[in-house]
């Protein structure tokens, strides 16, 4: 592991921004281990940050600090906040990726689901998408609950690796986006970067 790429401040992962900085002092208060740390900022970006498209939200953030500020994100997005929590107080944490359908069939064809992973003694893979009926993330060290299981039939499944910086395709997308209908019409949906770390 190169543990400096997995602990940088990035653009989209401003952990020195004064909110996110005050969020953490709140979040994390009286824990003292990373894992009771990493289970309370899964718990906070998953359950408290809802996905853009499940509350009809054309905010369309892609930095950290701007997903918690506007309270909303989609995947992408919402990794990012969850690894700057982490980063912030010197959790190794990443990205991972996977491509599923757009639709829950393909008729909207594919794109690249974003999630995170964390160091936590081991690489521990966290889906903070946000939970709603027919999905189900947890968080677990022994296993991955993912967002969207992949699926027989679909040409979904798992990218290998773990990425120390968020997806530049899908920052640009965002940055470019103005609403729901704008990443539904320029989603990413295909990846060709090479992973820091291999699996």
């Amino acid at each position: 592991m190169t543990p400096d790429k997995f602990l940088a401040e990035h653009p989209y992962v401003d952990y020195h921004h004064p909110a996110i900085d005050n969020l953490c002092r709140e979040l994390f208060s009286g824990l003292t281990d990373d894992v009771s740390k990493a289970e309370a900022a899964y718990h906070f970006v998953r359950d408290k940050i809802p996905h853009s498209f499940d509350i009809e939200s054309d905010l369309v953030p892609a930095k950290a600090s701007d997903v918690l500020l506007s309270g909303t994100g989609i995947c992408h997005a919402k990794a990012n906040l969850l690894a700057a929590l982490l980063r912030h107080e010197g959790i190794p944490a990443g990205f991972c990726f996977e491509h599923i359908t757009l639709a829950r069939d393909e008729k909207l064809g594919y794109c690249v689901h974003g999630f995170n992973a964390v160091y936590l003694g081991k690489w521990v893979k966290l889906d903070a998408r946000g939970n709603k009926t027919g999905i189900q993330a947890a968080f677990s060290l022994d296993e991955f609950i993912p967002a969207f299981p992949p699926r027989e039939g679909f040409d979904e499944y798992f990218y290998p690796g773990i990425y120390a910086e968020p997806l530049a395709d899908a920052m640009q997308m965002l940055e470019a986006a103005n609403s729901r209908q704008d990443i539904i019409e320029t989603i990413t949906r295909d990846l060709h970067e090479t992973p820091d770390i291999a699996e």
